[in-house]
C-alpha cells in the first residue's frame, strides 16, 4: 500500500536528523536493541536528541556505557537475545519501572556467522535476529498496549524474492549455509512485523519492517575481506565501492521514520525502504501466521493468549 504522502518528504539520502526535524518526542519511551553500535547507536542518539527516553538492552553493558557516554536520556540494561531467561529478566525489569512503551526497535542482530548453536540448540541467526525479538515483544506487550499508540519496528534487510523459511529445518540441522540462514532470519523479521500488526491493531500497536540499505557497521565482523571484495563491496585496498554505502545516519533514517512519522498513522504491517512504504513483493500472510505459530511453539510465548 502506497500513497503520495509517504513519498513526499524523504528518500534514500535522508538522515535521522531529517526525519525527526521539528519533532518532539518528550514523554515517549523507546527500547532499541543493538542501540549502542552501528545503526542502533545512530538510532538511539537521534531519538534522545528529539527528547525520547531510550532504554538500550545490551549483551555487553560496559561497551554500551562507553559508546553512550554523555548521551542524555539513556538507560542501559543487560540483555542477551540468544537466552530466553535473559529476555525474561530484562522484560521484568523494564515493566517494573516503565508503565508504557511507545517505540520498540528490534535492530540487534548477527550476519553470516559460522554455524553456532544457542539456547536449546537453535541456529544463532534465527534465534537472535528473530526468536529473541519475538520473545521480547511478547513479554513487553503490556507496556506496548498501555501506550495507546505504540510502534514496533523490525530491522530486516534488502528483500529478495528467493528468500524462504526452511520450514522442515528452520534450525539448519542439515546443511548449514550462513547466507541462507541469514536470509531466513531477515525474512522472518518481515513476516513477524506483518503478523504482529494484525494482532496489534485492535490495541493501537502497529508494526513495520525496514531495510536500512548498505552500511558499513560491525555487522560485517564475520566476513573476510576477500569475501567482501568478491561481493563488490570493497576493493582490494578496503576502499568501499563508490556510491554503494550510506552513512549510519542515512541507514538508520528508515527505522526512525517508521517508528515516529505521522505519515504512517494509517499504515501497518508494511515493509519500508528509503523512508517509503513499498507495495512490491507483498508479504505472504499465511507464511507470517505460520511463522508466528512456530515461534510461539519454540518460545512458549504467544501474546494472542492475552490479545
Amino acid at each position: 500500500m502506497t500513497s503520495d504522502t509517504t513519498h513526499a518528504m524523504f528518500g534514500a539520502h535522508s538522515t535521522t536528523g531529517d526525519v525527526l526535524a521539528g519533532m518532539d518526542l518528550s514523554g515517549r519511551t523507546a527500547v532499541v536493541t543493538g542501540g549502542y553500535s552501528g545503526l542502533g547507536l545512530a538510532t538511539t542518539l537521534a531519538l534522545t536528541r528529539a527528547g525520547a527516553r531510550v532504554v538500550v538492552p545490551a549483551r555487553r553493558p560496559d561497551a554500551a556505557q562507553q559508546a553512550l557516554a554523555g548521551a542524555a536520556g539513556v538507560e542501559i540494561s543487560q540483555l542477551d537475545l540468544a537466552d530466553l531467561a535473559s529476555v525474561r529478566a530484562f522484560a521484568e525489569r523494564f515493566l517494573g519501572s516503565h508503565p508504557t512503551l511507545d517505540i520498540l526497535i528490534a535492530g540487534a542482530g548477527v550476519m553470516a556467522c559460522p554455524e553456532t548453536r544457542v539456547g536449546p540448540g537453535w541456529e544463532a541467526q534465527f534465534a537472535i535476529n528473530h526468536l529473541g525479538h519475538y520473545a521480547l515483544t511478547n513479554l513487553l506487550w503490556p507496556a506496548l498496549t498501555a501506550a495507546g499508540n505504540a510502534r514496533v519496528v523490525s530491522v530486516a534487510s534488502g528483500r529478495d524474492p528467493s528468500w524462504r523459511i526452511r520450514w522442515d529445518d528452520v534450525q539448519f540441522a542439515r546443511g548449514y549455509d550462513k547466507w541462507e540462514a541469514y536470509a531466513q532470519s531477515k525474512l522472518a523479521n518481515i513476516l513477524f512485523a506483518h503478523h504482529l500488526d494484525l494482532l496489534g491493531r485492535p490495541h493501537r500497536v502497529r508494526a513495520f519492517s525496514v531495510s536500512p540499505g548498505y552500511i558499513q557497521t560491525p555487522l560485517q565482523r564475520h566476513l573476510a575481506v576477500e569475501e567482501m571484495v568478491a561481493a563488490g563491496w570493497i576493493d582490494a585496498d578496503g576502499t568501499p565501492a563508490p556510491g554503494l554505502f550510506r552513512t549510519v545516519e542515512q541507514g538508520a533514517a528508515t527505522q526512525v521514520w517508521a517508528a515516529t512519522s505521522p505519515q504512517l498513522d494509517a499504515y501497518g504491517g508494511d515493509y519500508c525502504v528509503d523512508c517509503q512504504v513499498t507495495d512490491g513483493n507483498p508479504t505472504d500472510g499465511s507464511a507470517a501466521a505460520r511463522l508466528w505459530a512456530l515461534s510461539a511453539d519454540l518460545t512458549g510465548l504467544d501474546l494472542t493468549d492475552r490479545a
